[in-house]
């Protein structure tokens, strides 16, 4: 049997040394051989002076509110008995700020207080994988997979990977703000909290009739419609929707647009009736009041020229007596 046969777990370059020591005893007998194997065993425990670390995946999606199992595994030559293995993470809004997840430190598990009761390993101490339960969007970012096992000398084996949390848009808020009158402004607006991915807004106006409206986003979670001299066939139902491959939110404005009362032909024509009615009324009072003075002074006149013929035939007859 060959020696290299006898090591069927090792890697491809160290299988390959193990061939030609076999070779090697063919041709230059037992001296040769160990002189290879001398340099296999030296080799070996070089690439063996520091763990290790495989991260299976390099980036990993979740649905909010579910549970997801993050994969680390490392490989080392020592006892486990002084393993240390630390969990950070580094929000996709501020990479510089790494936070600490969890830890595993001879033999005794530390998390963070935020994460209690949401976060733990999977495998101790075999493995390094993290499960993460009832996820959310501020749990996404970079994590960092961080494993060492003294008295292993060298570096920390380390390994990274990207969560993404995938989450409905929330519900969005509507709002309206201007003047509502006949030839004003009005500006609609809509705003959501949250929704990963970014989720698509859209505008439209449903009465009488659905129609598209353009609008102008205000970053990647606001967007708002200016309408400019507003009429009333700007009145009705506006809609604003917020989608994303999660599902759809939507929010309402009930705009009314307010202006002088509209006249009718009929109103119109009352309205002049009235007026000439009162106009009629007006000048017949006049008549009547001038008719009734005018009579009043024409007795008034008929009295006087009375008294006056009177006066004349009582005169003579006085001086008739008075001669007599």
């Amino acid at each position: 049997m060959h020696a290299w046969s006898l090591l069927p777990n090792l890697p491809a370059g160290l299988q390959a040394l193990a061939y030609m020591a076999d070779s090697v005893h063919v041709v230059m007998g037992y001296s040769g051989r160990w002189l290879l194997w001398t340099a296999y065993l030296l080799t070996s425990v070089r690439q063996h002076d520091a763990v290790r670390v495989t991260m299976r995946e390099e980036s990993v999606e979740v649905v909010q509110g579910d549970s997801v199992t993050l994969p680390c595994s490392f490989f080392t030559m020592s006892p486990l008995s002084r393993l240390n293995i630390i969990w950070t993470l580094a929000p996709f809004s501020h990479p510089d700020s790494p936070s600490q997840v969890i830890v595993y430190d001879h033999g005794q598990v530390i998390e963070d207080p935020s994460l209690t009761g949401r976060v733990g390993f999977a495998g101790i101490p075999w493995s390094a994988d993290i499960v993460l339960n009832d996820t959310r969007v501020s749990d996404a970012g970079a994590y960092r997979c961080v494993v060492s096992n003294p008295p292993e000398t060298g570096d920390p084996g380390i390994g990274e990977l990207a969560l993404s949390v995938l989450a409905p848009p929330s519900l969005p808020l509507c709002l309206w703000d201007g003047y509502t009158g006949v030839g004003g402004t009005v500006t609609l607006s809509c705003m959501v909290a949250e929704g990963v991915p970014t989720p698509e807004m859209r505008w439209h106006k449903l009465q009488p009739e659905e129609i598209s409206l353009p609008m102008n986003m205000n970053g990647d979670l606001s967007g708002s419609v200016r309408i400019v001299n507003v009429s009333s066939q700007n009145s009705g139902l506006y809609r604003c929707s917020v989608t994303n491959l999660l599902g759809t939110q939507n929010c309402y404005i009930n705009l009314s647009v307010y202006g002088p009362p509209e006249r009718s032909p009929g109103i119109l024509q009352g309205v002049l009736l009235t007026l000439s009615m009162a106009l009629v009324l007006v000048a017949l009072t006049v008549l009547v009041l001038w008719l009734h003075r005018s009579s009043r002074e024409r007795k008034w006149r008929d009295g006087e020229e009375e008294e006056c013929y009177n006066e004349i035939r009582y005169t003579p007859s006085l001086m008739k007596r008075s001669f007599v």
